[in-house]
């Protein structure tokens, strides 16, 4: 995710901290950096042109030459700023105490919209939510609905009388009676946004009252997304934005351009079509993702989804004794692998480009770890030449791919050994 864009600001931010002093000069310098940065990105020019507007009059009013690190102040304030563009807070919905929450997502065919309702109906799984396809006028759209919610085992609630409007009444009533506390309703599509397609969003908002108008828009279109949204704002109203396939973004100019433009805060950002793949928009991550600082925060989150999948102390114990083994690798390494490509996973973190990891490397070591015995994996030390010569053939690889892995996990055993008897007992508890 906006690659092109983070590798910009790494430049920005290594030629700023490289900076001895900063004067009007430099600031001018930096200023037309990012702004040729941000074109490139394909954000919004008149977006751009405030944002260095207003970041200049920012910039001037610091008194950099006083500081011992002018660099550390001005990289403070682009961040702000960047903040501030991407919407400040998060937005988050807000569910009711009684009485099902209603949302519409709306936009485009072509843009996720479907895949998106399920994402969000698995994403509050917990509020029993009911998924409706409100178009009538495209067959394969219930039964699309109707997949996805087998797969995330949410219910939908079937077209009725080949009706949209009566199956939305339906689909409220249904909630009420049965629980839901949640309603998701899946909009028609079409390929362009004509009068049609406006008035029967209108109907369906006159019936079911909106509590939530979301666009979801292709976050690799650019200023296509930001089009849509300032003209479904103003033909029905938006409450926000759900950007998707934003794995695919290189460069951004969705992100950063749709809160300013179109004032249309983003509340969610989807990635693949994995129904797991459905992440809280917050701006201030996002910032510290462009500019190179990581997104410990997020990265966090995704591991508390994998805490209690192995025994923690048991691990500790282990790594204290120098006992760890290829079977608690690979254990770890399967539970995280659930929360998505590792590239991704490790691009969350400071100075880490998603490119920089390997994925068939790791798929790699994966296969020729499956390839050993039990015993084998448990007590590696019994691994002569002829086990090696079984276990490269049985994993699609050579012996020298075999001992490196084994020298370099014997390295790091010993390592984690010695640095865990120098570590305090009680980070080792975890208390």
């Amino acid at each position: 995710m906006f690659e092109g864009l983070i590798d910009r600001f790494q430049l920005i931010r290594r030629k700023i901290l490289g900076y001895g002093r900063i004067t009007d000069r430099e600031i001018t310098v930096i200023l037309k950096d990012i702004r040729i940065t941000l074109l490139e990105a394909d954000v919004n020019y008149k977006v751009v042109k405030d944002f260095i507007s207003e970041l200049n009059i920012k910039c001037t009013g610091l008194e950099l030459a006083k500081t011992f690190n002018p660099g550390d102040i001005v990289l403070k304030t682009v961040y702000e700023e960047l903040t501030k563009l991407l919407g400040s807070k998060p937005q988050k919905m807000q569910f009711k105490s009684s009485g099902p929450l209603i949302i519409g997502l709306i936009g485009l065919q072509g843009v996720g919209k479907t895949t998106t309702a399920a994402k969000l109906a698995l994403k509050y799984k917990a509020k029993n939510p009911l998924l409706v396809a409100a178009d009538a006028k495209r067959p394969a759209a219930y039964e699309q609905l109707s997949q996805l919610g087998q797969r995330a085992k949410i219910p939908v609630c079937p077209l009725h009388q080949g009706s949209t409007k009566a199956t939305v009444k339906k689909a409220i009533k249904q909630a009420i009676d049965q629980g839901h506390m949640f309603v998701i309703v899946d909009t028609a599509g079409r390929l362009h946004l004509d009068d049609e397609l406006i008035e029967e969003l209108k109907e369906i908002d006159r019936i079911v009252k909106f509590d939530y108008r979301l666009l979801v828009a292709d976050g690799m279109s650019g200023q296509d997304a930001v089009n849509q949204a300032k003209t479904f704002r103003e033909k029905i109203g938006l409450d926000g934005a759900i950007l998707t396939k934003m794995d695919g973004d290189a460069r951004g100019g969705a992100a950063l351009s749709i809160t300013r433009a179109a004032q249309v805060p983003i509340f969610y950002i989807g990635t693949s079509e994995n129904l797991n793949n459905l992440e809280q928009f917050y701006p201030e991550r996002m910032a510290q993702r462009i500019m190179g600082m990581g997104d410990l925060a997020s990265l966090a989150e995704k591991l508390k989804v994998v805490e209690g999948r192995f025994d923690e102390k048991k691990i500790r114990a282990k790594v204290m004794k120098g006992e760890l083994n290829f079977d608690d690798f690979l254990a770890q390494l399967k539970a995280v692998k659930k929360l998505g490509p590792l590239s991704k996973l490790a691009a969350m973190m400071p100075g880490v480009r998603e490119n920089d990891i390997k994925e068939d490397e790791l798929k790699k070591i994966e296969a020729i770890i499956n390839s050993m015995t039990k015993k084998e994996r448990v007590n590696p030390d019994v691994i002569n030449g002829s086990r090696k010569r079984r276990i490269a053939a049985g994993s699609g690889t050579t012996t020298r791919d075999v001992n490196q892995l084994l020298k370099q996990f014997d390295y790091a055993s010993k390592l984690l050994k010695k640095m865990g008897k120098n570590l305090p007992k009680n980070i080792l508890s975890g208390s």
